[in-house]
């Protein structure tokens, strides 16, 4: 349990698994690799964030937003898998964010997840990754990612 210990270390809890909103599961293993569907700031069905970045929020409110997505992401693992020490790596985040016109700086908003992944895991957390800009995201969201790990075998 050496990542919930570094999560309580920092002060940060997980929150419940986030629940699909449509038809579709949202963890699914092939092999080694499980893929994470997308995830908000919603934490245990409240939204802390709401609205564009660069218009309704700053870069730091996105950014702590997309960390919010990383604790999502983490409790869904936990709920698939039984243990975050089964992470052998992270491989990929992908990162969309509900950017206000002229906004830029998407790879700002989603170092949110990175970073905290990167502080849990050290080496193993380092992944590849991909931040774009969105006209919309649902419900007025300011960021949306999804991830992909690869498990360690029991």
């Amino acid at each position: 349990m050496e990542i919930e210990r570094k999560l309580a270390a920092l002060g940060l809890e997980l929150p419940d698994p986030p629940k699909p909103v449509a038809n579709y599961v949202g963890t699914v293993q092939v092999g080694d690799l499980l893929f994470v569907g997308g995830v908000s700031n919603r934490m245990n069905g409240v939204l802390k964030y709401r609205g564009k970045v660069g218009s309704d929020l700053t870069v730091e409110q996105a950014y702590d937003a997309a960390r919010l997505c990383a604790l999502n992401h983490l409790a869904a693992i936990k709920a698939a898998l039984g243990d975050l020490d089964r992470v052998e790596r992270i491989v990929k985040v992908v990162a969309h964010v509900n950017s206000a016109p002229g906004f830029n700086k998407q790879p700002l908003v989603a170092n949110g997840e990175s970073d905290l992944l990167v502080e849990l895991y050290g080496e193993r957390g380092k992944h590849t990754r991909l931040a774009l800009g969105a006209a919309e995201l649902n419900d007025d969201i300011p960021v949306e990612t999804e991830i992909i790990v690869q498990v360690r075998r029991e």
